[in-house]
């Protein structure tokens, strides 16, 4: 694991990636992809935690995604650990603490994720948006860009450093800033954007395509809105998934049409 002031080359050596082709047999659809992953996806059977097996599952698609050729990033969320801290956060009468500590949340994930993406070869940075050196690095831009360039998997953590913004917004600033050319939206359960919600009303309509605005006028549960928001003002594609599915990462990756593509 990288501390801030190390340098780009890993300590030990990785063992050799196996190349896996995209299931389609073509080239990739995207260079560069940033995947967004809430901490409930690393769930499992879990009340809360994160599960060794669902963690497995996500990073052998994540590897195999990356052996492609695509340069892919990751956001991750906290809720799965969060959610075992709600009690007392309740209590607190600062919601700035709260948040924090949710951010300290999505460090934990990103430890294992990391960890797991390492035993199968994928050489992984994780960047903290919070001063955490002795397990990560500092988030830089510029030093994130070259470790994508390089063919690392680098996972943001610790959300965008500020209290009052979710890792929805994370993952759409983040995203903009590395130039990723598409968000990856995993979502648990759900097939993509519906008109309401599936679990609670059998006749939602499932919508294979959707605009920003619309999502933001319709109130559809597609990310938060100042992370809609953005993505909006900067043309950037949202992919809404199932990730109960781990291959739907490599069928989008691959320019298969996989749940809901949210666009200008």
């Amino acid at each position: 694991m990288d501390a801030g002031g190390a340098s780009d080359a890993p300590s030990v050596p990785a063992p050799a990636a196996t190349v896996l082709p995209a299931p389609s047999g073509g080239a990739p659809a995207f260079r560069r992809v940033l995947l967004k992953l809430s901490g409930e996806a690393l769930l499992g059977d879990l009340e809360y935690g994160a599960d060794r097996d669902r963690i497995a599952a996500i990073a052998e698609r994540i590897h195999a995604v990356s052996t492609m050729g695509v340069e892919i990033a990751v956001v991750v969320g906290g809720g799965n650990i969060y959610r075992g801290l709600a009690g007392a956060a309740a209590g607190m009468a600062d919601r700035a603490t709260g948040d924090y500590m949710g951010m300290l949340a999505t460090v934990l994930n990103a430890l294992p994720l990391q960890d797991a993406l390492e035993k199968r070869g994928t050489r992984t940075r994780v960047q903290s948006a919070i001063t955490i050196s002795e397990v990560a690095e500092p988030y830089i831009r510029r030093r994130a860009m070259r470790h994508l360039e390089k063919g690392r998997v680098v996972i943001f953590a610790a959300g965008t450093g500020n209290p009052f913004f979710t890792t929805d917004t994370a993952a759409a600033l983040r995203a903009l800033e590395i130039r990723a050319e598409a968000i990856l939206m995993a979502k648990n359960g759900v097939d993509g954007v519906f008109d309401a919600d599936p679990r609670t009303n059998p006749d939602a309509t499932f919508l294979p395509e959707i605009t920003h605005r619309e999502a933001m006028e319709r109130r559809l549960e597609v990310m938060d809105s100042t992370a809609l928001s953005l993505c909006m003002d900067n043309g950037l594609p949202i992919h809404v998934f199932n990730m109960d599915d781990e291959r739907n990462i490599d069928r989008i990756v691959s320019g298969e049409r996989v749940g809901t593509v949210v666009s200008s």
